[in-house]
């Protein structure tokens, strides 16, 4: 039984370790999964588990809630250069949330993000501009007619 316990806390360190890592420590230790979770009053509640591909991109990361219920589970698909350029999001009960499709520019900037339901309708759309320097500028939300709906705007201070 303490073997148990002490493999069981060992492995969990291993993956609160593991999930703090950058896709470059991720990818050097070759690392294929990790896990979150918190031992409560001899009770263990997972918060997450992440699954990476072989260049260190999360391609699925399930999140719990409080009472360890799958809260929702997502499946990402990345370009050559890294950028993530799908998401599949579900719920708990595994029904199909949303799509979310990303596009970027020539300089590896994210231009747009399209969002679709489950029969593949456009719900949204997001528009990023950027300003000579790289910096977002702003962000439109668009209706699926392309009618804007909201604008997040993006303002630095520098020295």
């Amino acid at each position: 039984m303490t073997i148990k316990l002490l493999i069981l806390i060992i492995s969990f360190s291993w993956a609160l370790t593991a999930s703090a890592q950058s896709k470059k420590e991720v990818k050097q230790h070759k690392i294929k999964a990790s896990a979150v979770s918190t031992v409560e009053n001899g009770k263990t509640l997972y918060e997450s588990k992440t699954i990476f591909d072989a260049k260190g991109n999360e391609i699925e990361k399930t999140d719990y809630n409080k009472e360890g219920n799958i809260k929702s589970f997502h499946k990402t698909k990345y370009n050559s250069e890294g950028d993530e350029i799908e998401d599949e999001e579900y719920d708990g009960n595994n029904k199909f949330v949303e799509k979310r499709v990303t596009k970027y520019n020539m300089l590896g900037e994210k231009t747009e993000e399209q969002f679709f339901d489950i029969a593949g309708k456009l719900i949204k759309k997001h528009i990023y501009t950027y300003d000579g320097k790289g910096l977002k500028t702003e962000r439109k939300t668009l209706d699926p007619e392309g009618k804007i709906i909201a604008v997040k705007k993006h303002v630095y201070i520098t020295k």
